[in-house]
């Protein structure tokens, strides 16, 4: 393959009329594309991931793309909404991502390796610190923000691409992956395949699988069936690792997951004495997610990431990001200083959900003359300031349309409805990256609508 950074090519036309791709560059800042590229301090992003990384590559070559196409090309990712493959393949066709990313690929060598950009992904996030590039992207906005005072607060789940975990799903897949590494490992070191009753209990949980409304006693039956069969499993691969003398050499991905493997069976075996656990693993693959009781109307338990976010004139940033279950209503003092950080001034006016409003908060908003949206507590004063009522009605509305609009539109139009990820850091990345993806959209329309509104003035005038 062969790309040429745009920042490395000199002109060899003479003639401007044939200078195609100055043509592009016009097209490409008139674009959507362009004008969200101009919302993005890329270089100042690229400048402060530099200052994190090692100054060398490890394995000694020069980077596919530059420092800030590297981050823009994660940018992308969102904004198309597609697979890595199709942002590859996209990428090698259109001249205004090309020009978003600042690279010119050859048409004759087009990129074909999809891998690309889950191998910048997994690099970038290693070394992602989400503080200082949020502080750089409200510096590059803050000149277009209004009503920095005030800021917006809620939490919300970034759900992950999962299958819904039931236990006999989860022992199940527990029981087919190291059953079948068993086999394997049995086979290449010339030992007898253990005797269990894996078929026997295959079997069976076919049918149960293939019942629309299986009983429960029949569920209870086949899930302690299938921690039995774990239970060997599990036993039968200690041996085979204690013969061979611990030379079943694994990967890392097949070490993790043999962890999960043991971690799933002991919780297994307190939850059907009716124990609790803490820190309950649903994915064998991913064992880092929790279930998040979030009480909805259409879904109670979210498998992901919860964010609790903060929002400054319909900006949003985050606050906190945990895969465990946290109550966000006791953050408004973390709010309160992650305000402080990214705008250098406290804030006047908070408008939150009702689980910020418990006396704690309460008296820290009216130690710091903090306007709020809380409901009053206690019997309704008989003269009470109409200019502050209709703060607070204002701030409540707010709150509960432009804070929660944000988050479906992040979610149906930048790639955080169902997050497909492989590990912790690249979900973290991927979600860092949608929610500002969904900023600079934002940015780069008010722009427009700006531009507009001028272009309109000046042409009454």
């Amino acid at each position: 393959m062969k790309i040429q950074k745009i920042s490395e090519i000199t002109a060899t036309l003479p003639f401007t009329e044939y200078d195609f791709l100055q043509k592009y560059r016009d097209s490409f800042r008139q674009s959507e594309l362009g004008r969200i590229h101009s919302q993005l301090p890329l270089k100042e992003l690229a400048e402060a991931m530099a200052s994190r990384m090692p100054h060398a590559n490890p394995q000694g070559r020069q980077p596919l793309f530059p420092a800030e196409g590297e981050l823009a090309l994660m940018f992308l990712k969102p904004y198309t909404g597609l697979s890595d493959d199709g942002l590859v393949e996209m990428l090698n066709g259109s001249i205004h991502m090309q020009l978003f990313c600042g690279v010119l690929i050859d048409p004759a060598s087009p990129i074909k390796n999809g891998k690309i950009v889950s191998a910048i992904r997994n690099r970038l996030a290693a070394f992602l610190d989400i503080e200082s590039l949020q502080k750089i992207l409200y510096d590059g906005w803050k000149a277009s923000l209004a009503d920095t005072d005030m800021f917006l607060a809620d939490a919300t789940c970034y759900e992950s691409h999962l299958r819904f975990p039931t236990d006999v799903k989860l022992l199940w897949e527990c029981c087919e992956w190291l059953y079948g590494l068993l086999v394997e490992k049995s086979r290449l070191f010339g030992e007898k395949v253990p005797r269990t009753k894996y078929r026997e209990i295959e079997k069976a949980r076919l049918i149960h699988a293939k019942q629309r409304k299986p009983k429960k006693s029949e569920t209870r039956k086949i899930r302690r069936r299938l921690v039995h069969l774990l239970d060997r499993i599990v036993r039968e691969w200690t041996r085979i690792n204690r013969i061979t003398g611990g030379l079943t050499v694994l990967t890392p991905e097949q070490q993790k997951r043999v962890t999960a493997c043991r971690q799933v069976l002991e919780q297994q075996r307190i939850l059907i004495k009716g124990g609790t656990v803490n820190g309950r693993i649903v994915s064998i693959d991913r064992p880092y997610i929790r279930p998040i009781v979030r009480g909805k109307e259409n879904r109670r338990v979210e498998f992901g990431a919860k964010v609790n976010s903060i929002q400054i004139d319909g900006i949003s940033f985050m606050e906190h990001l945990s895969f465990e279950a946290f109550n966000e209503g006791t953050r408004l003092k973390e709010c309160i200083s992650c305000h402080k950080e990214l705008t250098g001034e406290e804030p006047k006016r908070i408008g939150a959900d009702t689980i910020y409003a418990t006396n704690a908060n309460r008296k820290l908003c009216t130690g710091k003359k903090i306007t709020t949206c809380f409901a009053r507590k206690g019997p309704k004063p008989r003269e009470e300031d109409a200019e502050l009522r209709a703060a607070r009605r204002i701030i409540g509305n707010l709150r509960a349309t432009v804070m929660e609009g944000s988050f479906g539109n992040q979610k149906l139009h930048y790639g955080l409805g169902r997050i497909s990820a492989r590990n912790m850091r690249s979900e973290i990345l991927q979600i860092f990256f949608g929610i500002h993806m969904a900023n600079a959209a934002i940015m780069a329309s008010r722009q427009l609508a700006k531009e507009e509104k001028l272009r309109q003035k000046q042409k009454s005038a």
